[in-house]
């Protein structure tokens, strides 16, 4: 696969699935080889300024995604339930205390 049948004229941004319509926009190149995402296609993709995108080839063209590197709950994790530990062993835990239990024996 050559990089023609990669580009055709001008750069344009891919076709997006957003809610079961496409969204299709184009961003200009600047001297520095820089584009501004349209508000739409950020929107779309999740992405806010600081977040990295990542640019993936296959046979049928190019693909822009957000690059992820955790979670994007991570950060809320544990918001709400101070003492209570992750996973299925602390959630146990927790429930047994609440209704009582006593895990001593």
């Amino acid at each position: 696969m050559g990089s023609k049948s990669l580009f055709r004229g001008k750069e344009q941004c891919d076709k997006v699935r957003k809610e079961g319509a496409l969204l299709e926009k184009q961003a200009k190149i600047t001297s520095k080889c820089q584009i501004t995402i349209p508000r739409e296609v950020r929107r779309a993709l999740g992405v806010r300024p600081g977040d990295r995108l990542l640019f993936e080839t296959d046979e049928k063209g190019i693909r822009v995604r957000p690059a992820r590197t955790e979670s994007p709950f991570a950060k809320y994790r544990g918001i709400g339930n101070q003492g209570i530990r992750s996973g299925r062993k602390g959630i146990t835990k927790w429930v047994r205390e609440i209704r009582g239990h006593d895990d001593s024996h």
